[in-house]
């Protein structure tokens, strides 16, 4: 839903970014800014500050900034309406209702009943373990070595002997035939009538990231089959949208997720201290899963067993991550067969170890792809290395593939150039872009003069906002046309203007950009290294220094655009006239 723009600056203003961060992070207050360990990447030491003037967050580790909006939108994995609700409803402020339809609502509130209907089932199920009729998969459970608070935590239950008992509760709860039967509770025959499909099984209730449970999956007690039933679907499950364990991993901050093959492996790697573990609910990993995990992680390590199965779906795993743009490593889980036997057998501190030296997704598909030859002969050994070099084809930037290249040949003691020739043959063939030319003279590139001048830039932002005084020193000679990049142009236009009205307020103009990469960008620009010149000369040179470089670097973007650009001739007159007078004026940081 839409919110205006003045009701979205109210909800942010009554709630102090400080008071809001440190419900979720350890703060120490250090000189003008508050500081502790970043809750978005693995860190020791405390490089993620939060600044009560600028009602800003930054990680000096990671990149990370916001707004309170964007904190909560990164932690809690929000959307931006979501954040805006939860920090109105922290405050207090009431925020319009949105209009909905007849149909939208008569959706929501089925939603809402099917919801229910699981809680309450799986309420029933979780009680059914701990009386008598739960004895076998209370059994069971230990047996499997869960303790009480594991069991409980993730909700563990009993479906007992007969399919028609949790039909009979429900129906006492108040959930009509139908309700039961669209949540996929049970099923109707002429013979038995409304009987549950769940009975003789351990239950484990599936949630959503909010914790609501969705649907079920159910293991069987004894020899029958299926061993694994899950709930079909339903208008609140979609098996390829959601995975078992998410809503506890995603806020486990380890800068990783582990995914698994079952329930029990994400089980027992929680109760072992690795919360960051889900797993696919009773299907192949989807594409849709991978985009969910891609909202928590850039990186994922894959459990899956270590027999032949669990080879096929980790390689079939590798190409769908690497397809949502995840970085994924495989952990070796031999000689045993899954994560919950590794750990039972090692130990954490084992799987730990494990997980540290977690193989490179692509060195695990040519690993595999090694055994499928006979290193000893010539010519299978020739066929493997063509291989190789097909699969190196699939790096589409030019530096990824030529750094593969290099490590490959390292790696399986191939002549580099060797491999070169194979890679560009086959690339040749297929027509693919042949690797990228390195030279080899090792002279490092120069600069990036347009880096510096985005540099320069944004230092000139943060120290105007730090110190809005000197606004008034040099507005004269700076405009927000002067700002090359797009986003450091909006950024600019908002700031000047609410400095000229005499207020301003960086974390407001966040909210400006819908986006979390804009956000996150945006954020960057308040926040960057200023020079630390306690002598007033250097300082006072150091900002004439920013102020020359960024006009200079507009004078000469406009230049070049002049007979393409109407406006350009403007800037550069402009632009030119502002560089004479910089180049003879010193500008004073005194008080006065």
């Amino acid at each position: 839903m839409f919110y205006p723009e003045e009701l979205v600056e109210e909800v942010r203003q009554k709630n102090d970014i400080v008071d809001v961060v440190s419900g979720y992070v350890k703060l120490q207050k250090k000189g003008g800014s508050f500081w502790g360990l970043c809750p978005f990447h693995n860190e020791k030491s405390p490089s993620f500050s939060v600044s009560g003037d600028k009602q800003m967050y930054h990680c000096f580790g990671c990149g990370e900034g916001g707004n309170v909006f964007t904190f909560l939108m990164k932690y809690e994995n929000f959307t931006f309406p979501e954040a805006v609700r939860a920090l109105a409803d922290r405050a207090g402020v009431t925020l319009p209702r949105e209009e909905q339809s007849e149909e939208t609502r008569r959706r929501a509130n089925r939603r809402a009943r099917l919801l229910e209907v699981n809680r309450e089932a799986a309420k029933y199920f979780y009680y059914q373990l701990r009386s008598p009729h739960g004895e076998n998969g209370l059994r069971y459970l230990k047996k499997r070595e869960l303790s009480d608070e594991t069991i409980h935590r993730f909700g563990l239950g009993y479906a007992g002997k007969s399919g028609a008992s949790l039909v009979e509760y429900l129906r006492e709860k108040g959930f009509e035939d139908e309700l039961i039967k669209e949540a996929g509770l049970a099923t109707f025959s002429e013979k038995r009538g409304l009987v549950s499909q769940f009975w003789n099984r351990v239950m484990f209730p599936i949630q959503d990231i909010n914790h609501r449970v969705i649907g079920f999956g159910g293991r069987v007690m004894g020899d029958g089959e299926p061993k694994y039933l899950n709930s079909p679907e339903t208008p609140v499950f979609d098996k390829r949208r959601n995975l078992y364990g998410l809503n506890y991993a995603r806020t486990a901050r380890v800068g990783n997720l582990i995914l698994c093959e079952g329930y029990m492996d994400v089980i027992a790697m929680h109760q072992a201290g690795f919360t960051q573990a889900v797993a696919s609910l009773g299907t192949a990993f989807t594409a849709e899963q991978a985009a969910l995990l891609h909202r928590y992680t850039e990186n994922v390590l894959l459990a899956y067993d270590s027999d032949g199965a669990g080879v096929k779906a980790a390689l079939r795993g590798i190409g769908i991550l690497r397809e949502a743009g995840i970085t994924g490593k495989v952990i070796d889980m031999r000689p045993y067969k899954d994560p919950d036997e590794f750990i039972k057998n090692l130990g954490k501190e084992a799987f730990q170890e494990r997980i540290d030296h977690a193989e490179n997704s692509f060195f695990f598909e040519i690993r595999i792809l090694e055994g499928q030859f006979d290193q000893g002969d010539p010519e299978e050994k020739t066929r493997f290395h063509r291989e190789i070099a097909k699969k190196l084809c699939e790096f589409t930037e030019d530096v990824e593939r030529e750094n593969y290249l290099q490590a490959v040949a390292d790696k399986y003691h191939i002549g580099f150039e060797n491999l070169r020739k194979l890679v560009t043959a086959y690339a040749a063939q297929t027509g693919l872009a042949k690797p990228v030319w390195r030279p080899r003279s090792g002279v490092q590139q120069r600069s990036d003069p347009e880096e510096n001048a985005k540099k320069s830039q944004r230092l000139l932002i943060t120290w105007i906002t730090d110190e809005p005084q000197i606004y008034g020193k040099i507005s004269r000679y700076v405009t927000a046309e002067d700002f090359t990049e797009e986003l450091y142009r909006k950024v600019a236009g908002r700031l000047f203007e609410e400095l000229d009205q005499g207020s301003f307020h960086p974390a407001g103009i966040i909210s400006m950009f819908e986006d979390e990469e804009e956000q996150r960008e945006a954020a960057s620009l308040f926040n960057a290294s200023l020079p630390r010149l306690e002598n007033i000369k250097e300082r006072e040179k150091a900002l004439h220094d920013i102020l020359y470089s960024v006009k200079k670097n507009s004078y000469e973007y406009y230049t070049a655009k002049l007979g393409t650009d109407v406006n350009a001739l403007k800037q550069v007159i402009d632009g030119k006239k502002a560089l004479e007078e910089l180049a003879k004026t010193h500008i004073s940081l005194d008080a006065g």
